[in-house]
């Protein structure tokens, strides 16, 4: 659940390795005389020139705030968030009793060093922040303006029906802004292939999260969705700059799944995902959308118990869709997936199917079972309430 391409202290103070420290906040001059000093070395760093110079502008973090819940509303619209989180309680990611919206826009207010406006195609500078900082959260936001100078920002996060696609173009979005910013203020290091760096960074994030009195708190998909963009898209930019030097990752080239994000093999062998779509019509559907292998990596973390979310081993995934209906009982959510062979599937079933199926929610029932969908190894996971009237007759899938 991401709403614009910004900078997070989080992220900035990783690269510092030092806590952030409260400044007095630049004036509009100040803050236009720094973006024209940056704009040479982003420019160079990420091979394309700028069009035209950014809008720039300050921002107070109560104007952040109204600006996130304005954002919220446009983006997550009431029915697709309630849709999102009523799905995530139903897999135990979240607690029934979360104001997601709330910290949802905390998280944020918290975290936003600087952000880059599509819609208005202006750059701003939250105030307040720490000075040390403040030039490599401009040149993280000067990557993202020169990206919508060359790219459709606002298509590529508008897309509404498939949150695993839109999350392998953040982490694009946001890696390339990672590492480009980076090379733009310290030209001398080489971040591609520098793997100490790397490691240091996840270091140190994990470090400063525990300072970030929301981020520490929140629930686990909450706090690893709003990492994973700059993470695991600079590990992935890393690799595209040391594969495909002087490309750009865009159009035909943009990654179609977060599997070939954290695998950039299942990225270089074409690995596409597999669509797989509901056959019944949509009455009474609530919300549909796919996980994608980076949120059944998280689930799977939230099921064993762990606070960290190993990526290394491929999963196996091939694609998933989920449904959520409504029903007179409760919200029912059925959710098919499909993999590579039926090995990795049977392994999914095992790991995490069968583990949610184990899990006990009051009036309700948890079914898992192996499932071909046109020939392709699947499972299917239903969770609805004990007496929803469609458990003799579950939605058909098939694949296009």
């Amino acid at each position: 659940m991401r709403v614009l391409v910004c900078s997070l202290i989080l992220i900035a103070g990783a690269c510092r390795g030092e806590p952030v420290v409260d400044a007095q906040s630049l004036d509009q001059k100040e803050l236009a005389a720094l973006v024209d000093s940056l704009m040479p070395g982003v420019a160079k760093a990420t091979g394309l020139e700028f069009k035209s110079t950014p809008v720039t502008a300050v921002r107070t973090r109560e104007q952040v705030r109204t600006y996130l819940l304005a954002k919220l509303a446009k983006e997550l619209p009431p029915a697709r968030l309630d849709g999102i989180v009523t799905t995530y309680r139903l897999l135990g990611l979240i607690p029934d009793t979360l104001d997601v919206q709330k910290l949802f826009v905390d998280l944020y207010t918290e975290q936003v060093a600087g952000f880059y406006d599509p819609d208005s195609t202006k750059l701003f500078a939250v105030a307040g922040g720490d000075r040390a900082q403040l030039r490599l959260v401009l040149a993280h936001e000067l990557v993202h303006a020169l990206q919508d100078q060359y790219v459709p920002l606002d298509s590529i996060l508008g897309s509404t029906d498939d949150a695993d696609r839109l999350a392998a173009a953040q982490a694009v979005l946001e890696g390339q802004a990672t590492l480009v910013s980076l090379t733009a203020i310290l030209p001398g290091q080489d971040f591609v292939n520098d793997d100490g760096f790397w490691e240091n960074f996840r270091d140190q994030l994990r470090g400063n999260a525990s300072s970030m009195k929301v981020f520490s708190t929140a629930p686990l998909i909450l706090r690893e969705g709003l990492t994973f963009p700059y993470v695991q898209g600079a590990e992935w930019l890393r690799w595209f700059a040391k594969n495909h030097a002087g490309d750009q990752p865009f159009g035909d080239r943009l990654p179609r799944s977060t599997e070939q994000i954290l695998h950039p093999d299942r990225y270089a062998a074409k690995d596409m995902p597999v669509v797989v779509r509901f056959t019944d019509d949509t009455t009474g559907v609530l919300h549909e959308d796919t996980f994608g292998e980076f949120e059944i990596a998280v689930l799977r973390s939230v099921l064993v118990g762990i606070n960290e979310v190993p990526t290394q081993v491929a999963f196996g995934w091939g694609g998933d869709r989920m449904r959520l209906l409504a029903s007179s009982e409760g919200a029912a959510l059925v959710w098919v997936t499909v993999w590579d062979d039926s090995r990795v599937a049977a392994r999914f079933k095992t790991q995490i199917a069968d583990r949610l199926a184990a899990r006990v929610r009051p009036g309700y029932r948890t079914t898992a079972e192996a499932l071909d969908v046109g020939g392709k190894a699947g499972v299917r996971v239903v969770v609805a309430p004990t007496a929803w009237a469609r458990w003799s007759a579950l939605p058909g899938v098939e694949l296009r």
